[in-house]
């Protein structure tokens, strides 16, 4: 077997190149609004309460259950936590 080595996880994962970039992106939003969640010290109803989502989906928020939370909504969730967004274009390799 062939041994090979990936920029990513998602690039290892995913099918395509732009599955894996999703996922990327997906994954840096997750993380990034699970801490500002957490930094927050409340409980789960309040910081369900605060980004206007129920609290079984802030728990799957809080257990990074990816696969539940596509990319507009993160990038939604990121505004309610502070986050400011912005995705970086380049030419591919």
């Amino acid at each position: 077997m062939e041994r090979q080595s990936f920029a990513n996880v998602w690039d290892a994962l995913e099918n395509t190149p732009a599955e894996a970039a999703n996922m990327s992106m997906r994954s840096a939003l997750l993380i990034a609004i699970e801490q500002k969640v957490r930094d927050w010290k409340v409980t789960q109803k309040e910081a369900a309460s605060r980004l206007g989502v129920t609290q079984p989906r802030l728990n799957d928020l809080l257990q990074g259950k990816i696969a539940n939370f596509s990319l507009d909504a993160l990038v939604e969730l990121a505004g309610k936590v502070g986050l400011s967004v912005r995705l970086d274009i380049a030419d591919a390799a």
